[in-house]
């Protein structure tokens, strides 16, 4: 039976029952170019309700089952119960649409108030969850997140999220009646013609302006623009602008940092270089910080962690407003699944004790850049069933003791 079926003959089933049954859903990806289409000129406010209605609840069924495969203790800490409980009620209101005509202007009135009000619903859905492993942490003094199958789940966790308030964002922008004043050429969060030279700009700046206020200094930024189509041409491509400067605010902040605190006493600071390429398939941007001082290969992938963080931990997610997520350590990881969502990519590369350079792949293509989504089946469960068996490789001990008996076997 077909999901729409089912739930017209099921309407007042049990949440429970709900979320199983839009579980054996798969999501339905969407192109950038998918989205242009969605809310172009000739954009189908029926069409969107129709498609929503069902993808959203499907969307969000898939990732409230592997919620169930985090360890009991964290799920029954404050923070996740709060956050399970916005999942839940936000699904029954999404589901209560199916039964609507779709033909009743007063309905899709409605289903965009509905979609607004379920996106400021889960507005503080990333430090709550962070929030929840403090809380985790400090009761039962361990941290769930060196566990490989929490890390595999916060990363579909974010990517979840990031596609639903695409969605969200696009519908309630584009049929709210309010075109954006300050960006009359946006498709909802979309630019169709996507200056990437000026986000890097804005992106600097903002991180300029933020590590003055911290170190009364910062260097300044260089900046070099390739393109394949030719010396004088544009670099533009079609993007969410949010995405990418969420993306180069988090390097630019690291980078300036690092810049500052490796020359402290010197008089004059090496400039962040930064190099744009536009080939035809790839968007790159390169950060270098030449003399930042790098970091050593063991931390390279532990920067990715969840929860890793040279800040001080925030005092309580109220304050997430003033400085987003400091000290949750979820700058870089959360950059990385942005990339990912349009089917790039963010990768570190280091010289320590010389500097450390960052680079952002994206699609030049929009008909390349589909959603990246994670999917609730078999595979999924057999990754959250497998338990983390001893390394079948040796590991080298810095323990003398241990040393001594290896040396005197070898006599």
């Amino acid at each position: 039976m077909k999901l729409t079926q089912f739930l017209l003959k099921n309407s007042s089933i049990p949440k429970q029952a709900l979320v199983d049954r839009f579980s054996k859903f798969s999501p339905s990806p969407l192109s950038m170019k998918q989205f242009i289409d969605f809310g172009s000129a000739n954009a189908c406010e029926k069409t969107s309700f129709v498609f929503l209605r069902q993808e959203l609840p499907v969307r969000l069924a898939n990732i409230m089952k592997e919620i169930d495969f985090l360890p009991d203790k964290l799920l029954s800490t404050p923070s996740l119960q709060l956050l399970q409980s916005w999942y839940a009620t936000s699904l029954m209101e999404l589901v209560g649409f199916l039964e609507k005509d779709p033909d009743n202007k007063t309905i899709l009135k409605k289903f965009t108030e509905t979609l607004v009000n379920v996106r400021n619903r889960h507005n503080n859905v990333v430090p709550t969850m962070a929030q929840g492993v403090v809380e985790y942490k400090e009761a039962f003094g361990s941290d769930p997140v060196t566990n490989q199958n929490v890390q595999y789940f916060l990363d579909r966790f974010y990517m979840s999220r990031i596609s639903t308030r695409m969605l969200m964002n696009q519908h309630s922008l584009i049929f709210d009646g309010s075109a954006n004043p300050a960006h009359p050429k946006h498709i909802g969060t979309i630019d169709p013609d996507c200056d990437v030279t000026e986000v890097v700009k804005d992106a600097f700046d903002s991180s300029k302006m933020l590590c003055e206020q911290y170190y009364l200094t910062s260097p300044e930024i260089d900046i070099t623009q390739v393109n394949a189509k030719g010396p004088d041409q544009p670099l533009r491509i079609v993007y969410v602008p949010s995405h990418l400067y969420h993306m180069l605010f988090e390097l630019f902040k690291n980078a300036m940092r690092a810049t500052v605190e490796t020359h402290e006493m010197a008089l004059h600071l090496p400039p962040v270089k930064v190099r744009v390429s536009l080939g035809s398939e790839d968007l790159t941007i390169k950060v270098n910080t030449d003399r930042g001082g790098g970091v050593p290969l063991r931390k390279i992938e532990r920067l990715f962690s969840y929860m890793y963080s040279t800040a001080p931990s925030p005092v309580d997610i109220d304050n997430s407003r003033n400085a987003p997520l400091a000290g949750f350590g979820y700058g870089l990881p959360i950059s990385r699944l942005y990339a990912k969502y349009f089917q790039g990519d963010l990768q570190l590369y280091s010289m320590e004790g010389y500097g450390t350079s960052a680079v952002i792949y994206l699609k030049a293509l929009s008909s390349d850049s589909v959603e990246r989504l994670p999917v609730y089946n078999q595979s999924a469960i057999r990754h959250y069933q497998t338990s983390n068996e001893a390394d079948d490789w040796c590991m080298p001990s810095k323990d003398p003791k241990k040393l001594g008996k290896y040396e005197r076997r070898s006599q």
